[in-house]
């Protein structure tokens, strides 16, 4: 005996039943990739906001303190949607602060590594090990 399923079986409820659940993955994945993707932009620009300026250390503190405010106000245009987006589409509010802070850690080593050099020591990568951890553990049991 053969086993044999195609999406396009001659079942039609089946078929069709199937499709719709196979949209409905799809569109959920959607929408957390679609948060995932808000929250990677407006973590990149808090993150040159913060940190960006410690290079320019010989310009005034009211001067860094505009520039930060300006990029500040392209993170809230992705932020703000971001978490709209992500909490209108059942991530509650709890798991998108987890979700950001975990995707800010990440930017950050990338930002730290590239922009001011900063090598990767093991007990960082440890202490991100177990942020990961907590992102593990509100995403995984309702």
């Amino acid at each position: 005996m053969r086993f044999h399923y195609s999406f396009f079986s001659d079942n039609a409820q089946q078929n069709q039943s199937t499709r719709f659940t196979y949209i409905i993955i799809i569109i959920s994945c959607m929408s957390i990739l679609l948060t995932i993707l808000l929250l990677i932009i407006s973590n990149t620009f808090m993150t040159f906001a913060w940190y960006g300026h410690l290079k320019f250390t010989s310009k005034p503190l009211w001067m860094v303190i505009i520039a930060s405010w300006g990029l500040a106000f392209f993170e809230y245009c992705f932020q703000v949607p971001a978490n709209r987006w992500g909490f209108e589409h059942n991530i509650d509010p709890a798991k998108l602060k987890i979700l950001a802070e975990a995707i800010a850690l990440v930017i950050f080593i990338v930002f730290a590594r590239y922009y001011f050099g900063t090598p990767l020591k093991w007990n960082y990568i440890v202490s991100f090990a177990l942020i990961f951890g907590a992102v593990f553990f509100a995403f995984a049991f309702k």
